[in-house]
């Protein structure tokens, strides 16, 4: 196991454990996270522990072309139900991504330091949000970090039925409009792969983002 210290430095990923797990320790500065997503990093832990970082293998992606949109997630896209926007409410999103439970996961990952983390980001222009509005409440929305040609999803929530499918579906379809090249999603989910997300494996992936990132 490699243990952070203050210096700016993540081993190769190559090392990681076979759960994923490369390194624990560090700090949430701008500097080390931007660091964590440029080398195929990430950080994941629970409050009362330490930070600890992943470099899984397989990693699961998407890919922006490769989006799939059901016949029913398209009537919801097409009836005006939802009305979406990009960072008009990243640190709601954020609130939300942490309170809102969900079916695949016990608890949050994201705390005080987390969110404290990634609004810094943020207001420094690399994490960004989507939602989803119905009758102007925010009912569902993602948040991640966008660098050139890859953008790392790192949580989303809702509160009303394909709210966070709108709100990822549409976020999917401008970053396409944008010429992004990959969407990582990290760990699976039924949720994703209904989307069209896949497993890649890790190789593969850094080489993505030594291309686009």
């Amino acid at each position: 196991m490699f243990l952070i210290n203050k210096e700016l430095i993540f081993p190769p990923v190559e090392e990681s454990d076979e759960d994923g797990l490369l390194a624990v320790g560090g700090d949430l500065s701008p500097e080390r996270l931007l660091l964590a997503y440029r080398s195929g990093i990430f950080p994941w832990y629970n409050e009362d522990e330490p930070i600890c970082w992943w470099s899984p293998d397989p990693r699961f992606v998407l890919y922006p072309d490769k989006l799939k949109i059901s016949k029913s997630m398209q009537t919801v896209l097409n009836n005006g139900t939802f009305r979406f926007t990009i960072n008009r409410a990243f640190k709601e999103v954020i609130k939300n991504c942490k309170s809102v439970t969900r079916k695949e996961q016990e608890g949050t990952w994201i705390s005080p330091a987390i969110q404290e983390a990634y609004i810094h980001l943020h207001k420094l222009g690399y994490a960004h949000s989507a939602e989803a509005w119905l009758n102007g409440e925010l009912v569902g929305g993602l948040y991640g970090i966008r660098l050139g040609k890859i953008f790392f999803g790192e949580s989303m929530f809702s509160k009303a039925s394909n709210a966070s499918k709108f709100a990822f579906i549409n976020y999917v379809k401008q970053l396409q409009k944008e010429a992004v090249q990959l969407i990582d999603c990290q760990i699976y989910t039924d949720h994703l792969k209904s989307l069209g997300a896949i497993m890649i494996e890790r190789a593969t992936f850094i080489n993505l983002l030594d291309t686009y990132c």
